[in-house]
């Protein structure tokens, strides 16, 4: 029992990497994409903490091994979804993450029942719901607009 103690405790030392780029890193997809002011906000409370170069980390990250939790559930989130990438992927991919983006908030996949647990404020109304969906089926229209790429 000591042993374990001891290992918990010296573990607190030790951690891994954050995500704490620059906010600016999100700029490119916001002024792309055009977000209403409504649909902004739920994007920051919602979003950008796992699908982004920047998340808050809350009180708990401090602790060993929750933090290497939180790591992974944030590098896998930047994975399927990295708003700090959004320049340099292709309009076909931007038009298939919406699409993703979509169906995730339409079927209440997103975001995850495991953050709302601890962000409240992240959980959508039916309202939130429907403008960021109103809103991203506008943004695949206009990416379908788009001349493609011969």
């Amino acid at each position: 029992m000591w042993a374990l103690l001891i290992v918990f405790i010296v573990a607190q030392f030790f951690g891994p990497e954050k995500n704490e780029g620059e906010l600016a890193s999100i700029q490119p997809f916001l002024a792309e994409t055009n977000p209403p002011e409504d649909v902004k906000i739920i994007l920051e409370e919602t979003c950008y903490d796992c699908h982004s170069d920047h998340t808050r980390y809350p009180w708990y990250n401090k602790i060993t091994p929750v933090n290497y939790w939180l790591a992974e559930h944030v590098e896998d989130g930047k994975k399927h979804f990295n708003l700090s990438n959004w320049e340099g992927s292709s309009v076909k991919r931007k038009d298939h993450k919406f699409d993703e983006l979509i169906e995730m908030v339409e079927d209440k996949e997103m975001p995850l029942e495991s953050y709302t647990w601890t962000h409240s404020e992240a959980k959508l109304s039916d309202a939130q719901i429907k403008s960021v969906i109103d809103w991203a089926k506008q943004v695949r229209i206009k990416y379908a607009l788009l001349p493609k790429p011969e």
